[in-house]
């Protein structure tokens, strides 16, 4: 016991220590913890070199992680997936998981006989990386936007496989229609248990204890925990056991209060998870090493394929099928897992556990990178791209242009967000014949699919791409309105728009949006005649509702707002 204290306080100085060098030099935390693992394990420095101590921590991080990752698992938000997401994630999975099978085990990796992996390695090579997504998308403020969607969509669906996987994977020594028929039937035992006793029971409990902060924490760790004994009487496992527990919780009410407590907890334990990983990761050899360029590799191309291809089939245009395809080319946190689940079982050798670990560090490092500058790279991929004959959804438009189809309008929108969408309602409802005096000019597909059916006009094209702009017959336009702001733009900024806009029309009426103060001044030098600044009209708003409360007044004006809200049509609701 003491032995395994001693050793704990090794993994989490250690993590910290390195940790604290992976945040000032911008790289993934979970990578600092591999590290950290491999520096104090049996083949590092051997201050931890206990089989035992490895597995309590590794078992128990993996616990509280699988807890975690099925708390944050929406199933409203599965059930509501569009076509789009549904067909582009299945695509992704099945596309992913076929061309894995085959190429590792064209490579000569082990599939069958007790040695599966190649089915390991082709389904943790179809996972994506949770955390590294939504951390570059929140911080690029693209978690909002529809490749942002359509890559949020794919994960989650990602982790509804990797389940299946994990109720089937006990079974692959024996595995026949019999035996996954009946480990399915185990699982479904087990959902319906959990699903039961978390809609009916739970919720009475929590509201009993709703203001006892340490018996929410202790409920929610003590409802993972006996889950997981569940799963494992059921012949299961208890990692499979916590998941389970926390999909469960994920939709009952009190589930954003109980992630808010097990937070702390879980980050805790995750990264004992990881530290206890890299104790695992022996040096490598040229195989090992080879090997896991090799699943990088395969990776990436796999990705681009298996996302980009059915994403362009439903004709989301070249830029909204390529950035998810960017987006997802990593392997997963969820993929180590299912490869330690294999090492457990004895499904698959050290050194294939070995370069996998290794694909995911070279892959974590090189994707945060990609991403950070998938705007750039997608820019430079879509010309090559429609030279070699893919069209894109302005396809047609540029012969258009030079035909004259592309007459000048009054009034032009560059992007459409949800402000434009506002704005269009607005007309809708006050003066709809403005209507046929607007061109919008936007990148994406959804948006341009909608207006175009109701008859407006709307161009396909990038507003940071001055080509565009002149296609669009700008020039002789007498108003131009930029309604988006600068924190949701790519490849530009309203003050550079302005600029451009200006050159090309020196006489029109510039409208541009500013997120700071400070930039309303930057953007009149640069030529704009009006600059709107949205927190105002919000100030003014909601003024407005502090008097009608303080007049009592306040279900009068709710009344107005849904009688608005009921009369819109908005293209973004």
């Amino acid at each position: 016991m003491h032995e395994l204290i001693g050793d704990i306080t090794l993994c989490i100085l250690f993590a910290w220590v390195l940790g604290l060098l992976a945040h000032f030099t911008r790289q993934p935390l979970i990578l600092a913890y591999l590290i950290a693992g491999f520096v104090i394990g049996p083949f590092g420095m051997k201050w931890v070199h206990s089989k035992d101590s490895i597995h309590v921590i590794s078992e128990l991080g993996l616990i509280f992680m699988l807890f975690m990752i099925g708390l944050e698992i929406d199933l409203k938000k599965i059930v509501r997936a569009g076509k789009v997401i549904l067909f582009a994630a299945g695509g992704q999975l099945v596309g992913g998981c076929l061309l894995g099978i085959l190429f590792f085990w064209g490579i000569g990796l082990s599939m069958g006989a007790g040695r599966f992996d190649a089915l390991y390695l082709c389904v943790a090579c179809a996972l994506s990386s949770t955390v590294i997504i939504v951390k570059v998308l929140y911080e690029k403020r693209e978690l909002d936007t529809l490749p942002g969607r359509i890559t949020l969509g794919v994960l989650v669906l990602q982790d509804i496989f990797a389940i299946l996987f994990l109720a089937v994977q006990p079974s692959l020594d024996n595995l026949q229609v019999s035996v996954i028929l009946i480990s399915i039937g185990r699982v479904g035992v087990l959902v319906a248990t959990a699903l039961v006793l978390s809609r009916y029971l739970l919720p009475r409990l929590f509201h009993q204890i709703a203001r006892r902060p340490e018996l929410i924490l202790l409920g929610a760790l003590a409802w993972c925990f006996l889950i997981g004994e569940i799963a494992e009487r059921l012949h299961l496992s208890r990692e499979m056991g916590s998941l389970v527990a926390g999909v469960s919780l994920s939709t009952f009410p009190y589930a954003l209060d109980v992630t808010a407590k097990v937070t702390t907890l879980r980050d805790f334990f995750i990264t004992l998870f990881f530290v206890a990983l890299g104790m695992t990761i022996p040096i490598p050899g040229a195989s090992v090493i080879w090997l896991a360029l090799l699943i990088a590799g395969f990776t990436v191309v796999s990705r681009i394929v298996t996302t980009f291809v059915p994403l362009y089939l439903m004709k989301q245009g070249l830029r909204a099928s390529l950035l998810p395809a960017i987006n997802l080319a990593q392997i997963s946190e969820f993929s180590l897992v299912v490869i330690q689940t294999g090492v457990v079982a004895n499904h698959i050798s050290t050194e294939t556990s070995s370069a996998a670990s290794f694909a995911f560090v070279i892959l974590a490092v090189i994707s945060t990178f990609v991403m950070g500058k998938s705007d750039e790279i997608t820019r430079g991929l879509i010309g090559p791209m429609k030279k070699i004959g893919l069209r894109d959804l302005d396809h047609g438009q540029g012969e258009a242009v030079h035909e004259g189809g592309h007459e000048a309008r009054r009034i032009v929108i560059l992007g459409f967000f949800r402000a434009a969408s506002a704005l269009l309602a607005e007309i809708e409802r006050q003066n709809p014949l403005v209507l046929e005096q607007i061109t919008v000019i936007d990148f994406n597909p959804n948006v341009f699919r909608t207006l175009a059916d109701r008859g407006l006009h709307v161009i396909y094209g990038d507003i940071s791409n001055v080509d565009t702009l002149l296609h669009a017959g700008i020039g002789k336009s007498e108003l131009i309105i930029l309604s988006v702001p600068d924190s949701l733009l790519k490849g530009a900024n309203n003050e550079k728009l302005v600029r451009h806009v200006r050159t090309l029309n020196p006489s029109a009426k510039i409208v541009a949006t500013a997120d700071m103060l400070r930039d309303v001044n930057d953007l009149y030098a640069a030529g704009a005649d009006y600059v709107t600044v949205t927190r105002l009209s919000d100030a003014h708003e909601l003024y407005t509702v502090i008097e009608a409360a303080q007049a009592g007044l306040l279900e009068e004006k709710r009344a107005e707002m849904d009688t608005l809200l009921a009369e819109r049509k908005e293209v973004l609701p």
